[in-house]
């Protein structure tokens, strides 16, 4: 293979525009088309559809295509809501029907566990995948704009371009709940009225770096934190004024973050007004919600995740459970009301202290917390059934080990990332564990991702 050429069969190279047949939807919702055996991955296609394309980038076995036409278009095609779709690369799916959607991330999570996973899937329970019931469109309760100035150097605020650091001006979301869109109007003419400069990435200069906001579902309280690359905010009571308007404002606070790094958040936090938390609720447990908090971001798909997460633990009251990862108890505080007793582990001291918190604010006694690494876990009392809800990568070899040596009755898995729940799968199975049920819960409609509830069992 010469450079810039696939092979002679092929004979594609960078600028041309091939029409190719896309087979299928990748990992992230972008089409998969081939010519004589090359993969091109193409943004914005859809299973079934002739296209049209520039080809972007080669690799040795697969490239990247931008999408020029459809020729022929698939029946479950629907033009995105939102203008800038396709560039800002957040809602990877608006072209697909939400059936559609639904359709292909239960087929995700179903190949990952057969393919990786080496799951018999005529052995296991398979529930439907959990769509939205209401429309699926202003579910976020959180975000986070990054801030720049555009060409005329105002500031602005939006999402970055797929694999680029380049800002599509967003100020209406469709995704996000309205309120947020309003606070983000709200600081950036205030920002202009008070020339209050955004930070510039290539010089580390200027003050303000996002607007992270969050919103509580069921009391409406509004958080609003600005990370700046500062210790201070000039005219900060201008913006405390116009903030406290908006109906349900509840903190007002500053991040700081003088680092040269993409990680948002600070460590330090200055509150402007109120308290440096919000309350929300998930069914009938209420939680304290920190900036730094994880808190699932669609709360209408939360309790059903959970209450799907507590039907696998099947608890009849006299179980000692052990949640693994538990953050600020937002699992823990669930599986409580069944369980004899729930042990949380999470490895973030200030996560440990809100559970703690939130165990107190719902007068729940049979839950304690403790601050370590989830490896490190010894039930000297045993256990009866692991919760484990680990972040995108998955469970480690130790965690892994240590869940098999505790010998739980079940393990209750919460997966983010299919890939990686069916690659810890496999490794369980081999330690004496089946998958028993598996059910599907769309948390993130528009985009590619899916969360997934798997109940193992001993053998």
């Amino acid at each position: 293979m010469t450079k810039g050429n696939v092979d002679k069969q092929v004979n594609i190279k960078k600028n041309d525009e091939p029409i190719l047949t896309i087979d299928d939807l990748g990992t992230n919702g972008e089409g998969i088309g081939h010519l004589c055996g090359y993969t091109i991955f193409v943004t914005g296609a859809l299973p079934g559809e002739e296209v049209k394309v520039r080809i972007m980038k080669m690799k040795k076995n697969y490239g990247y295509g931008r999408l020029l036409e459809v020729l022929k278009a698939s029946p479950h095609r629907v033009e995105p809501l939102c203008p800038v779709a396709r560039p800002c690369g957040g809602c990877t799916l608006q072209h697909l029907s939400y059936e559609g959607q639904l359709a292909y991330k239960e087929k995700k999570v179903k190949d990952c566990l057969t393919r990786i996973g080496g799951v018999d899937l005529s052995k296991v329970e398979w529930l439907p995948i959990l769509g939205m019931e209401k429309e699926p469109w202003s579910y976020r309760n959180k975000a986070q704009f990054p801030v720049r100035r555009d060409k005329d150097g105002t500031p602005v605020a939006g999402f970055f371009a797929g694999r680029t650091h380049s800002i599509i001006p967003v100020t209406a979301c469709h995704i996000q709940h309205p309120v947020i869109n309003q606070v983000v109007e709200v600081v950036l003419d205030f920002m202009k009225a008070c020339s209050v400069a955004p930070y510039d990435e290539e010089s580390h200069s200027g003050l303000v770096r996002h607007i992270y906001v969050r919103r509580g579902y069921h009391t409406k309280q509004l958080m609003v934190c600005l990370v700046i690359n500062g210790t201070s905010l000039p005219h900060s009571d201008k913006l405390v004024e116009k903030l406290c308007e908006i109906e349900g404002m509840t903190s007002i606070s500053l991040n700081v973050n003088k680092k040269r790094t993409n990680v948002i958040l600070g460590e330090e936090m200055i509150s402007l007004f109120g308290p440096l938390y919000i309350e929300d609720c998930i069914g009938d447990i209420r939680y304290r919600i920190s900036p730094q908090s994880f808190y699932q971001v669609n709360p209408l798909q939360t309790v059903r995740l959970y209450e799907t997460a507590l039907a696998f633990a099947d608890l009849k009251g006299q179980e000692k459970v052990w949640d693994l990862y538990c953050g600020i108890g937002t699992i823990s505080l669930f599986l409580a009301k069944k369980a004899g007793h729930v042990f949380g582990v999470e490895i973030v001291p200030e996560a440990v202290e809100n559970a703690k918190e939130n165990a107190k604010l719902n007068g729940t006694k049979n839950a304690s917390f403790v601050c370590g690494a989830a490896e490190d876990v010894d039930a000297e009392d045993g256990v009866d059934v692991i919760v484990v809800d680990p972040p995108r990568k998955g469970c480690d070899k130790a965690l892994l080990d240590t869940m098999v040596k505790m010998q739980p009755e079940r393990i209750v898995y919460v997966s983010c990332d299919p890939a990686t729940l069916a690659r810890d799968v496999k490794v369980l199975a081999e330690e004496g564990y089946k998958v028993e049920k598996v059910r599907a819960c769309d948390m993130f409609p528009q985009g590619g991702h899916v969360e997934t509830v798997c109940l193992l069992t001993r053998l």
